[in-house]
């Protein structure tokens, strides 16, 4: 598995934990850190922004997820596809690092990862909605993002 695949595995299990048990971000982050160290700050670093980017956002992506998705509720989605989505949107809109094709293609390789059968192909669909529509998506997410600041980058 790339690195980045890797990071964005560990981005994607801490959001799935936060997202189920509440649990605060910046412990779960640590926790799987530690638990598989990446060994690599600038992979450390991205983790971070995945997790502290999306956080926030979480209740925005879904609503632009739930716009263009409309057949799949977002809370009665499978949680682990839930959180690819939001990754995945997050990157595609707000993570200037990452084209919009390497997010949908790390996305339907994470849901090949964790997700069901099914969840590749859902994803895949999904995120081409999105596509469609990211510049709009983009603007809208700008405008409510919170900067970046150490302190949210801190585990």
């Amino acid at each position: 598995m790339k690195a980045r695949t890797r990071a964005r595995g560990i981005a994607l299990q801490v959001l799935y934990e936060v997202d189920l048990t509440g649990h605060p971000p910046g412990t779960v982050l640590r926790h799987r850190l530690e638990e598989t160290p990446l060994n690599n700050e600038r992979l450390d670093a991205f983790v971070r922004r995945l997790v502290f980017g999306v956080m926030p956002l979480r209740p925005y992506l879904d609503q632009h997820i739930a716009r263009y998705a409309p057949e799949w509720p977002v809370e009665k989605l499978a949680p682990i596809d839930r959180n690819i989505l939001r990754i995945a949107l997050w990157e595609m809109a707000l993570g200037e690092e990452t084209p919009l094709k390497v997010a949908i293609n790390e996305a339907v390789e994470l849901a090949k990862i964790f997700g069901a059968d099914s969840s590749p192909r859902f994803i895949n669909g999904v995120l081409g909605s999105l596509a469609h529509h990211i510049g709009n998506i983009r603007q809208a997410l700008q405008q409510i993002a919170p900067p970046e600041s150490s302190e949210q980058a801190a585990p």
